[in-house]
C-alpha cells in the first residue's frame, strides 16, 4: 500500500494540483490506439490520428529509485479504443534496506484493461506516487 508518509517531490505535486493531468486525459479519451509502450520509465500511447498521451511517476525528490514496468502484451491493445485509466494502490514488496511501494495504473480499453506497475524503492523518506499525463496534440 502507498506510504503515509509522502516525500517532497509528490508534495509539491499535491499542491500545485492535477488539472492538466485531467485535461491531458479527456483530451485522449475515445481515440484509437496505434501503438503503446513502456520504456524510459514512461508509458507512451500513440494514438491512430498522430497524438500521444504519455504517463511518468512525478514524484521524484532525491534518491529514491523510481521505475515503471509492464508485463502485458501490449501490441495486443493496437487498434483498441482509450476509455480511460486509473490507479490502484498494491502491497508493498519486501526490501532488506527501506520501502519498497508498488502503485498499478490501469489502462481501460475497448480490448480490456492492462496494467502498468510504477515502483518506488526508497529509505522511507521519499513514498507516494506522483502519476502525471502529458498530451501532445497531432
Amino acid at each position: 500500500m502507498a506510504t503515509n508518509h509522502p516525500g517532497f517531490g509528490v508534495m509539491i505535486g499535491m499542491l500545485g494540483g492535477n488539472a492538466d493531468t485531467v485535461k491531458a486525459h479527456q483530451s485522449a479519451m475515445n481515440k484509437i490506439i496505434a501503438t503503446a509502450t513502456v520504456a524510459n520509465d514512461t508509458l507512451t500511447l500513440t494514438f491512430l490520428d498522430g497524438s500521444i498521451l504519455k504517463a511518468v511517476d512525478s514524484g521524484q525528490s532525491c534518491c529514491e529509485h523510481r521505475y515503471m514496468v509492464c508485463d502485458d502484451d501490449l501490441a495486443a491493445y493496437a487498434g483498441s479504443v482509450f476509455t480511460g485509466m486509473e490507479i490502484r494502490d498494491a502491497p508493498n514488496e519486501p526490501d532488506d534496506y527501506g520501502e519498497h511501494e508498488v502503485q498499478f495504473l490501469y489502462v481501460n480499453t475497448s480490448n480490456g484493461p492492462f496494467h502498468v506497475a510504477s515502483h518506488n524503492e526508497h529509505n522511507g523518506y521519499y513514498g507516494g506516487f506522483w502519476i502525471t499525463l502529458n498530451y501532445e496534440p497531432a
